[in-house]
């Protein structure tokens, strides 16, 4: 008996276990998105970790506004799931308003049928970048780029109480005092506000909550 014969039976018998199939996982769409042209139109969401002093890894989540850089949610936690990322995003829904569109990469969270689910039920599209390509969702990636430099690489952390602290006065630093060049050198509160003042000016009906700055 030597083993071609012993598969060969043993494949005729039906005795073989039938392999797993991989999960099946989102593919970016590979086309580019156009530039977004008011707030809510497209937020675009990463993860960034990082230590605390004792060893023990955290995750924060960024979800930022495409159009006026505003950094929705800097949500700072030991396991963030697919369940906990939808529930953040209502937070910010029930307060602003939904988004057109969300833009993330094919991380394992964001793949989630949580997330998936969730998409659904809300009616809100979700486009998933190309794996490999972090340039297709460049505003997220760039604001995580600021707050490693700024925050995360120059504070040692000794709790998550801490960190979560420490992450919220940095957000609302970068949202209502520090000026943007590229949002002709106003903060992205005073650039949300601009806009929605606008929106209600002209009155086109875009943004649901006028006035409204995160």
């Amino acid at each position: 008996m030597n083993q071609k014969r012993f598969r060969r039976l043993y494949r005729e018998e039906g005795l073989q276990v039938r392999k797993r199939a991989g999960r099946k996982r989102a593919l970016g769409l590979g086309a580019p998105l156009a530039l977004p042209s008011r707030p809510n139109e497209r937020w675009s969401l990463d993860f960034v970790s990082d230590t605390l002093t004792d060893g023990r890894r955290f995750r924060a989540l960024a979800i930022v506004d495409d159009c006026t850089r505003e950094c929705l949610a800097l949500v700072a936690d030991t396991s963030l799931s697919g369940a906990r990322v939808a529930r953040e995003l209502d937070a910010i829904i029930a307060v602003r308003g939904k988004p057109t569109t969300c833009v993330s990469d094919n991380g394992t969270e964001l793949t989630s049928m949580a997330i998936l689910t969730w998409s659904k039920g809300t009616g809100i599209d979700w486009h998933y970048i190309q794996p490999g390509k972090p340039q297709q969702n460049a505003f997220v990636e760039s604001f995580n780029g600021r707050l490693r430099d700024e925050c995360l690489n120059e504070t040692a952390f000794s709790s998550l109480t801490e960190a979560r602290a420490v992450l919220a006065a940095w957000r609302d630093d970068y949202n209502r005092v520090r000026p943007h060049s590229a949002l002709a050198n106003r903060t992205p509160g005073e650039f949300c506000n601009h806009h929605l003042a606008l929106a209600a000016t002209t009155g086109n009906g875009q943004n649901p909550n006028p006035g409204l700055s995160l």
